[in-house]
């Protein structure tokens, strides 16, 4: 697995030294385990995608089991339909559905 605490303090370095200072964005630095980890990170560092980035970059992300797991008790909790949860996370109806199946929860 890469380091992705090295990456993004390349990153923040390089582009966004103002924000090395910033203790929220320290902390959460030293806390990237899940890929819903990294994925929070990088909206925090970068902010929110437009809609045309955001959806061409989607085929690119790929999730550890217990983000996914994080993802489907989501929808449990909230009582939400795939189409929904799929909304919410920027995924794909049909990757919800075959996650329930394969992972039963």
């Amino acid at each position: 697995m890469p380091d992705f605490k090295q990456i993004y303090t390349d990153i923040i370095n390089e582009k966004f030294p103002e924000k090395i200072n910033n203790p929220a964005i320290r902390n959460r630095l030293n806390a990237l385990h899940t890929a819903s980890d990294i994925l929070k990170f990088n909206a925090l560092i970068f902010g929110q995608p437009t809609y045309s980035v955001g959806c061409k970059s989607q085929r690119l992300r790929s999730y550890d089991e217990p983000s996914i797991c994080e993802i489907l008790n989501y929808q449990k909790k909230n009582r939400l339909t795939n189409t929904e949860t799929a909304n919410h996370f920027k995924t794909s109806r049909n990757t919800i559905a075959r996650w329930k199946s394969v992972y039963k929860l």
